[in-house]
């Protein structure tokens, strides 16, 4: 298996364009034997447990509403582009990832660390919902397969909350600067929301490899 760790986080809209890309990849090729794990990166990590409100949070970070329209406009084509939908007007607020983290952590417990990205992703960019709610995650925990109650129960403590942190620190000392960032078999770096091409390339590559591998061995 070729491990293939993603940095990332649920609120950053090229990370939710940038996976649809690697999944269209993925079904493309499947013969590929990536081993994905998702890794946590708060763009915000000062914000508020109780987030902001999100036209607020896109005027001050893009320099008023023009930039802010300006920067979503691509983004929105960039999704669209990929078939997905970025329901702008339904985002009323900017939430603190730091619950949804944990959990992406510990559906790893369970092997539905995709499963409940994507969820979290269909909540905050289609449905508008604030991920930082503790019942939104929960819902989410119980639709991915996880154990709902137990799942409420350390989101309601500070269970894990400081290795999370830890680990943000930890991708940011290493350089990285932004999400997505994809880590290659623990070598090779891409960042941004690569084209499904690329990623075809990337698994031909590997199978070569792996494939030479096999032949040296025999």
């Amino acid at each position: 298996m070729t491990k293939l760790d993603i940095i990332s986080d649920p609120i950053c809209p090229w990370c939710y364009i940038g996976k649809t890309k690697l999944d269209k990849a993925m079904k493309a090729h499947p013969e590929n034997d990536f081993e994905i794990e998702w890794h946590p990166f708060q763009l915000n990590p000062e914000m508020p447990a109780a987030g902001m409100d999100r036209r607020e949070y896109l005027e001050a970070k893009f320099g008023g509403q023009k930039g802010a329209v300006d920067v979503y406009s691509q983004i929105v084509k960039a999704a669209t582009d990929e078939g997905l939908t970025i329901n702008i007007e339904g985002i009323k607020r900017t939430p603190s990832t730091l619950n949804a983290h944990r959990l992406i952590h510990w559906a790893g417990l369970y092997q539905a660390q995709g499963a409940v990205v994507d969820a979290l992703f269909d909540a905050y960019f289609i449905k508008g919902h604030d991920i930082s709610d503790i019942n939104v995650l929960v819902d989410i925990a119980d639709q991915a397969g996880l154990e709902g109650p137990v799942i409420a129960k350390m989101l309601g403590s500070d269970v894990d909350t400081d290795g999370i942190k830890a680990r943000d620190k930890h991708a940011r000392a290493q350089g990285v600067r932004g999400v997505p960032t994809f880590v290659v078999g623990e070598y090779y770096v891409l960042t941004g929301a690569q084209p499904s091409d690329l990623w075809g390339k990337v698994i031909g590559e590997i199978a070569r490899v792996n494939a030479d591998e096999n032949t040296d061995a025999s």
